[in-house]
């Protein structure tokens, strides 16, 4: 256990677009997306509605890899690692809904094993390993999210219950905002948004806007701030003593899971260095 002095580094974003079918989810996580990458070949959403990702095909030259049913968390799971192995540098969830509340999702696979608390033994551990692979992905992850309105049953004075409307609530497993960098709620059908969580203080308590491209390019500039792992790999691969390497893996100890395979890999070739220097004396 060791305190360690606050260090900025460069983050992959985990955004999140939520609101009701018809406010502009799919086309506002694309145009978000270009801003991030300014490049529509890297690219890709995972499509659960439908094909609706083909219908802004005129934007630009996305990539589309269409999920049906069944919802199972690992069916995400794999949709992402495909991605990924191609190389995309954003890629969109579109949406991740279906995992949690469609056909095979979370709440499907619950109520076939029985519906009781105890079954979720079983099914929480399968939409954690989901909720895993959009946090620790290599790309820019953007998820979009239904919202319906959320109504409760409350007693009256006189002992009447009566319906009580209480706004809209995001369908997927509550918790899902904590885990984002900027989660946007769509608040109209004119596409308008708000940020309901910010992490980088760009958009907190600020008036409802449209989210363009503009938007991305802001928020990649916010990520790229800070140290980045490229740099760290180049101070490893530069560096002339074991003794260093500890230093440098002291000193970035939040990129300790990234940078452990490279500091291991380089003492082996400073041991065999200093082998190899004593047989020549």
């Amino acid at each position: 256990m060791k305190l360690q002095k606050a260090e900025r580094r460069q983050v992959k974003l985990r955004l999140g677009i939520s609101g009701a079918s018809g406010f502009g989810k799919s086309y506002s996580s694309l145009l978000l997306a270009y801003g991030i990458t300014n490049d529509w070949s890297k690219i890709a959403i995972i499509d659960t509605e439908n094909n609706s990702a083909n219908l802004y095909a005129h934007l630009g030259d996305f990539n589309v890899l269409t999920l049906n049913e069944p919802f199972h968390p690992e069916r995400y799971i794999e949709a992402i690692k495909v991605c990924e192995d191609e190389g995309m540098e954003v890629i969109i969830v579109d949406s991740i809904t279906h995992e949690w509340s469609g056909k095979g999702g979370c709440l499907e696979l619950h109520e076939k094993l029985g519906g009781r608390f105890q079954d979720w033994a079983k099914i929480t551990p399968r939409h954690t390993a989901f909720i895993d692979s959009i946090i620790n992905s290599k790309a820019h992850i953007i998820t979009t999210v239904r919202r319906k309105i959320d109504y409760s049953l409350d007693a009256s004075g006189n002992g009447r219950t009566k319906v009580v409307k209480h706004g809209t609530k995001e369908v997927t497993r509550e918790g899902f905002e904590y885990e984002l960098t900027v989660n946007f709620e769509l608040i109209n059908d004119q596409h308008l948004a708000r940020a309901s969580k910010d992490r980088t203080g760009l958009f907190m308590d600020k008036p409802e806007f449209l989210i363009t491209s503009e938007i991305g390019k802001k928020l990649i500039h916010w990520c790229n701030q800070g140290t980045s792992f490229e740099s760290v790999k180049k101070e490893i691969q530069e560096c002339t003593e074991i003794e260093g390497l500890r230093e440098l893996y002291s000193r970035y100890i939040s990129m300790k899971k990234e940078i452990y395979p490279l500091i291991m890999k380089r003492k082996e070739e400073l041991e065999q260095l200093i082998k190899d220097n004593e047989i020549i004396k």
